[in-house]
């Protein structure tokens, strides 16, 4: 086959732009291949080389004392103590699952179920957070349709328990779905594996599945805008089997305990291309490729479609030569490829053979670590508008059905049912209570685990809403009893080369930096998904903060259920503050104004006093979205207890200050609570009761019965 000839039209194809291309030119001294030009392009998207993303990603705090690794690897890695360590990170696969829903969240959870166990972790939990467009418009059901079930076909299938995670409706996702999946797993300290490459002449081993066309552009594709074109891009989406990747997962960690793996990597975006890349550029190391020997599933493949194809369950290895006979052998035993398919050399190089020719020399540095980085203009303002002077006029009970009726705030159950939460045996609770814990296994410990983001807080004022996003993902942590211990973030924004949507992301950057700061919760791993816009309309900024926190002792959990005759404590404060409220939004479909402000000291004030009484708390529950009326219908409705609040003006009920709990216990325990409270400066007061079978805003009641079943059936209705 004849490779085409480079001209303007197949650069700017490939996603690459005039002064990248001249560079490419400078480096090389001649026209690159067709094979070399497939290359740069996968390496030098957005995707993978976070080009405009870079400088900031710099500023996060991604240290602290149990940090045993940050950002720059497959996953994060803290460190929990008896020789032990939780590998998470959160990654994105919008593009994908907006042109082939089932598959593009499918291949989503096997993607970052690989980042885990490729770093020696056994995953132990998923989540995933899901954002698509108004329900009225003519994709959204089919794609949360297609997305569920893709996600829970994978992961139910591969064996991990779903555990959290978000759903949101907004009319700025209509033409760019997220999809934003989770994964943690655990590890022996002294059993991490890295991918840096290490040695000279050391064997490249191809591992997992064959290689085909499937994904081939992929990666670029995750780096562009949408427009009427889209359908064409849906060869570029890969085709995901668990069953396979179940193998994979066990037999490279049968693979680790050889000692075969000097390193280690997983194909993921870009396929061959940025894994060999990556292990050569981590290790400073040249790679060289024959693809002669890639196992390969369909016939006359070429070397450009080898290299960028985004085939699923692939991972690619340095060997301890020594050991290639035991390495192969486990392999085997599990069905699955195993070939030496190059070779570690001194010179910065990646050189790529097929057929007994040269299909690429270049250097590999200038592949990776000395990609492009872009320092974008940016409007660094608020792009809030002003405030109206809004009134809610209706009691507070049929506010809170507004809330309850609307599938953005009702009920997720429709979702987490289709999800295996039990697999494994060690969820202690369950989707749908802010964060999922899983037991680590055979001790008394556990692990907490949420997500979170507010958009409209970020749009309306970036620094804000970064701050926020982190914030309340502490207090969900801190809610069920567990000690924060860090965080990945999932960063899904608009076209940067606008300088309004790059103000929005450096807004939320300085915001998420304050706050891990503050709050002791570094970034440890991570994403950067750019370009979500179609026909030039972006999504909402939405940086979606993954968080995992320890409780050392499970008897410490806040479990809850409040009990009869429990008193409720509102910790932290009142709030009137309806600017960019749940229900501002939902009664007049828009939203003006200021977020609240998120008072970082205060909230670890606190998120500490909870954690330092949880002893004497029964149940616990954090105030966001909604504000104190449906923090306190959940806690409610999760005791199937009514519950009698003091009366108040309505503002009163849905405000959205930050940093506040809900709090129940018996009345035995409530003077002594608010008594610490007032000695350690925290603000707390009782607000109400548990008992009979209502909802009591002041004067405003219904039935919990009643409510509960507009909360239950909300979603699925809608889905029709």
């Amino acid at each position: 086959m004849t490779d085409p000839t480079i001209t303007e039209e197949l650069i700017a194809d490939h996603g690459l732009n005039k002064t990248e291309y001249k560079l490419i030119l400078k480096l090389l001294g001649r026209i690159p291949t067709y094979t070399e030009l497939g290359i740069f392009s996968a390496m030098w998207n957005e995707h993978c080389s976070y080009k405009s993303s870079k400088k900031w990603l710099r500023t996060l705090p991604t240290s602290g004392e149990n940090v045993i690794c940050g950002p720059g690897e497959n996953a994060g890695i803290i460190d929990i103590g008896d020789g032990q360590a939780v590998v998470f990170k959160m990654e994105s696969h919008n593009h994908p699952s907006y042109i082939e829903p089932y598959q593009g969240a499918a291949t989503g959870m096997g993607g970052i179920l690989r980042d885990v166990f490729t770093m020696g972790a056994r995953p132990i939990a998923a989540m995933n957070s899901l954002s698509f467009g108004e329900l009225t418009h003519f994709k959204t059901k089919s794609l949360v349709a297609g997305v569920v079930s893709g996600i829970g076909g994978y992961g139910n299938s591969f064996g991990v328990p779903t555990i959290g995670g978000e759903l949101r409706f907004d009319s700025s996702y209509n033409g760019n779905c997220l999809v934003n999946a989770f994964a943690a797993g655990l590890v022996d300290t002294d059993k991490i594996f890295y991918s840096a490459a290490s040695g000279v002449g050391m064997p490249v081993v191809y591992l997992g599945a064959k290689t085909g066309k499937d994904g081939v552009g992929g990666a670029t594709m995750a780096s562009s805008e949408f427009d009427e074109n889209i359908e064409e891009k849906r060869p570029t989406v890969q085709v995901g089997d668990p069953f396979t990747e179940k193998c994979l997962m066990e037999a490279t960690l049968e693979l680790m305990e050889t000692g075969a793996v000097i390193s280690i990597q997983d194909m993921g975006a870009a396929g061959l291309t940025c894994s060999a890349v990556e292990m050569g550029d981590k290790g400073n190391l040249g790679i060289k490729l024959n693809l002669d020997e890639v196992p390969i599933r369909e016939n006359n493949m070429t070397a450009y479609e080898m290299m960028l194809s985004e085939s699923q369950e692939r991972m690619l290895m340095v060997l301890k030569p020594d050991l290639e006979k035991e390495a192969k052998e486990v392999f085997r035993k599990w069905d699955l490829d195993f070939a030496i398919v190059g070779e570690t050399i001194a010179e910065d190089k990646f050189e790529v053979w097929h057929n007994g020719k040269i299909k690429a020399n270049l250097p590999l540095k200038a592949l990776s670590g000395n990609a492009p980085e872009y320092d974008r203009d940016y409007i660094e303002n608020k792009i809030f508008a002003p405030a109206k002077k809004q009134t809610l006029e209706m009691e507070p009970i049929e506010a809170l059905k507004v809330l309850l009726s609307s599938p953005n705030f009702a009920s997720k159950k429709w979702v987490f049912e289709q999800y295996d939460h039990m697999v494994m045996a060690d969820t202690v609770k369950r989707p749908g209570f802010g964060a999922g814990i899983v037991r680590v296994h055979g001790t008394n410990k556990a692990l907490a685990f949420t997500s979170h983001v507010n958009p409209r807080y970020c749009k309306a004022d970036p620094f804000e809403g970064g701050k926020q996003a982190v914030a309340e993902a502490y207090r969900n942590l801190i809610s069920v009893g567990s000690k924060p211990l860090g965080a990945t973030d999932n960063l899904n924004f608009g076209n940067p080369e606008k300088p309004d949507i790059m103000g929005q992301f450096v807004g939320c950057i300085k915001g998420i930096s304050k706050a891990c700061e503050i709050l002791d919760m570094p970034i440890v791993s991570g994403n950067v998904s750019l370009y979500n816009e179609t026909d030039g309309k972006p999504i909402l900024p939405t940086p979606t903060i993954g968080a995992v926190g320890l409780l050392n002792n499970l008897e410490k959990m806040i479990d809850g259920p409040a009990g009869l005759g429990d008193i409720l404590i509102l910790i932290g404060g009142a709030s009137e503050y309806l600017d960019q409220s749940a229900i501002i939004s939902e009664t007049y479909k828009e939203t003006t104004g200021k977020p609240p402000f998120t008072d970082l000291k205060k909230e670890k004030l606190n998120g500490e006093f909870i954690l330092e009484n949880a002893d004497i708390i029964t149940a616990c529950k954090d105030l966001g979205d909604g504000g104190l009326a449906l923090g306190a219908f959940k806690m409610s409705m999760e005791a199937n207890l009514g519950v009698s609040i003091e009366d108040q003006e309505i503002a009163w009920y849905f405000g959205e200050g930050q940093g506040r709990y809900l709090v129940s216990m018996p009345t035995s325990e409530a003077t002594l609570l608010c008594n610490r409270a007032s000695s350690t400066g925290v603000e707390a007061r009782i607000i109400g009761s548990f008992g009979g079978e209502s909802i009591k805003l002041g004067n405003s009641s219904a039935n919990l019965e009643e409510l509960k079943i507009c909360y239950t059936t909300s979603l699925p209705k809608a889905l029709e």
